[in-house]
Parts: structure tokens; C-alpha cells; sequence
């Protein structure tokens, strides 16, 4: 059984994807996704805090991710973009979240919704930018 949090990961790369492709507000996204089949069983805080964070941010993410990428942001799929700058959002804004619980979260949404090796990408990148946003956390103790 998907944990809330899984569910509103889930719901906010939908949101991310549909904002990338139509740039409607994140108020306007919410409320068509929570017409959606399982939002009912999402963290709603917990999503709101997500997706709002990712696209007001999506800018410096960009530029955080950027260095960690082999080629440009804009040259992913849409898919990946979003999975990125959500798991880029959690890193930079939500310490309290594990960098590994972050990073298995992105894998397993690639996993589900992204191309067939788009986990290994994603999850090379965002070792990448743990490494340097929580770099205390990562340290080898």
C-alpha cells in the first residue's frame, strides 16, 4: 500500500508535467488533479507544500540541477524535468525529509512514469546535487 506522501509525490509530478507543458497556475492544477482517482488518500499539506515550492522555485532549481546534468534542462523529457524539480525541491527545502528517502522517492516515480532507464538518470543526478545541497547529511560518517 503507497504511503500519502508516495500518493502526493504522485500527484504533484502530474501537476509539474501539466504546468510544464500548459504554464496554468498551480491553484488551477490542484483543483483539476484533485477530481482525480486516489487524491482523496494524498497528504494535502504535504502536496500543496510541493507542488507550489517546485514551480516558484523551478527557476533556481534549474540552476541547481543544471551542473549535475549532460546536457540541458530543457533537452529532458518532461517527465524527467518534473521528477527532477520535485526531488530538487525536497532537497533544498525540506531538510526534515531524508536525502535517501528524496532520492528512493524520485527513483520509484521514474521507475513508474518515466522512460525505461530514466531511473538510473535521475537517481545519478540528484546523488549529484545531495551531494552538494546536504552535503553534511551524505558525508560518509
Amino acid at each position: 500500500m503507497k504511503s500519502s506522501r508516495r500518493r502526493s509525490r504522485e500527484f504533484v509530478l502530474q501537476g509539474l508535467y501539466q504546468w510544464q507543458l500548459t504554464q496554468t497556475d498551480t491553484k488551477t492544477i490542484a483543483l483539476n488533479l484533485a477530481e482525480g482517482r486516489g487524491f482523496d488518500k494524498i497528504d494535502s499539506d504535504y502536496f500543496s507544500a510541493l507542488l507550489d515550492g517546485a514551480v516558484k522555485y523551478a527557476a533556481v532549481l534549474e540552476q541547481e540541477l543544471t551542473p549535475c546534468i549532460d546536457r540541458k534542462f530543457s533537452a529532458l523529457s518532461p517527465v524527467e524535468r518534473s521528477i527532477l524539480l520535485l526531488a530538487g525541491y525536497e532537497l533544498m527545502h525540506r531538510p526534515e525529509v531524508p536525502y535517501r528517502v528524496v532520492i528512493n522517492e524520485a527513483v520509484e516515480l521514474a521507475k513508474s512514469y518515466g522512460g525505461t532507464d530514466g531511473h538510473k538518470f535521475v537517481n545519478g543526478v540528484l546523488d549529484k546535487l545531495a551531494a552538494r545541497l546536504r552535503a553534511l547529511e551524505v558525508k560518509p560518517v
